[in-house]
């Protein structure tokens, strides 16, 4: 159980804010949409990916258990924040 809310925290907590939520959000506000198909069709899409990855991540780590996965998927997303950042002050 313990792992299961830690998987759950961190997960949640990483998809506050993000692209995501924002696009999901803002289909909430057509009026068009009724906000049930959104949060259905948002779950679904969140659910459907998060298999994929799921599926991957065991896949790469049955051959990657000699490699220091959390390192490189730290430095990933520091190369992605680094990205972000010149992305933000160049377009200034």
């Amino acid at each position: 159980m313990k792992q299961l809310l830690i998987i759950f925290i961190t997960v949640f907590l990483a998809e506050l804010g993000d692209k995501t939520q924002l696009a999901t959000l803002l289909f909430a506000t057509n009026k068009e949409i009724q906000p049930a198909l959104v949060f259905l069709a948002a779950a679904g899409a969140l659910v459907v990916a998060t298999g994929i990855a799921v599926f991957l991540g065991a896949t790469a780590g049955k051959y990657l258990t000699m490699i220091p996965l959390k390192l490189i998927a730290g430095l990933g997303f520091i190369a992605i924040g680094a990205w972000s950042l010149y992305g933000h002050f160049s377009a200034a």
